[in-house]
């Protein structure tokens, strides 16, 4: 992968402060329609990049709220074509409304399964073609992404690192060869708040002493004041929860709250 495709998925840091909000929802939830919107939304709002949901049938990766998002898009028919089709609607009215391409990197989320059920060479095409600058597969092994990456590199995707609580030295094998940016996933973090903190904090320690790539926190995170405090701690801070809660409660109508929510958020991060 060139530099400069490489930073495409890295401009979400590329602020003053290098803190970025990173904001996921799910494709389909609850209308291809509402998910171009609120992605549309979201970036008005000023997410610096957007993480879309491909829905699959056994999430494990994923917490309640999120399972919850992946039935209602897949009862609602969405497939991996209608993601790809959601992506094109956004660059589409993007232009039109503005004359240009947006600015917000869009990345998407997605597991092993769906990627190899489409056809690994022909799902990374698909991406570069829309122009999506990141891949994001939770349940792909680090010893096993080879084939995923080697497609990705091709295409000029990053296939971003998802890293979870393990050993020091295994945080900093998968960190070295990390692109784009480095989603810090952490579900087994738990105890204190201090606790938390101190795990978290060696994490990226441990990320920050073989890389320069950039990382942020995806840690359940809802409310403003744990989102600057994750930007302090780490890059930048990643919701999807919390606006997969507002979709549920808001179903087609949750294009204000949304942009309400994602506006007060990215207000937060920016102040780390």
């Amino acid at each position: 992968m060139s530099k400069t495709q490489e930073n495409k998925a890295g401009r979400a840091f590329r602020t003053s402060n290098r803190k970025a909000f990173i904001a996921f929802l799910m494709a389909g939830d609850p209308t291809s329609d509402c998910t171009v919107e609120y992605i549309l939304e979201m970036e008005r709002a000023g997410a610096d990049l957007i993480e879309i949901g491909i829905p699959f049938s056994d999430p494990t990766a994923e917490g309640e709220v999120i399972q919850n998002a992946n039935i209602r898009a897949l009862q609602g028919g969405m497939t991996t074509d209608g993601v790809f089709d959601i992506v094109e609607r956004v660059r589409e009215k993007a232009r039109n409304c503005s004359g240009e391409k947006p600015l917000v990197p869009l990345a998407l989320m997605t597991y092993a399964n769906p990627v190899f059920h489409y056809g690994t060479e022909r799902f990374f095409a698909r991406c570069e073609e829309l122009e999506v600058a990141a891949v994001l597969i939770p349940d792909l092994p680090y010893e096993e992404k080879e084939e995923m990456e080697e497609a990705a590199e091709v295409h000029n995707v990053a296939l971003v690192s998802v890293i979870a609580p393990t050993s020091r030295e295994r945080i900093r094998k998968i960190a070295r060869e990390a692109k784009g940016f480095i989603h810090v996933s952490s579900p087994g973090v738990a105890g204190t708040r201090g606790g938390r903190d101190r795990e978290l904090a060696s994490m990226v320690e441990s990320i920050r002493e073989v890389t320069d790539v950039p990382c942020a926190i995806d840690l359940e995170i809802s409310t403003p004041q744990q989102a600057r405090h994750m930007a302090r701690v780490s890059d930048g801070a990643i919701v999807g929860s919390a606006i997969e809660t507002i979709i549920a409660r808001d179903g087609e109508q949750a294009a204000s709250s949304i942009y309400r929510y994602v506006r007060q958020m990215k207000e937060a991060v920016a102040q780390a």
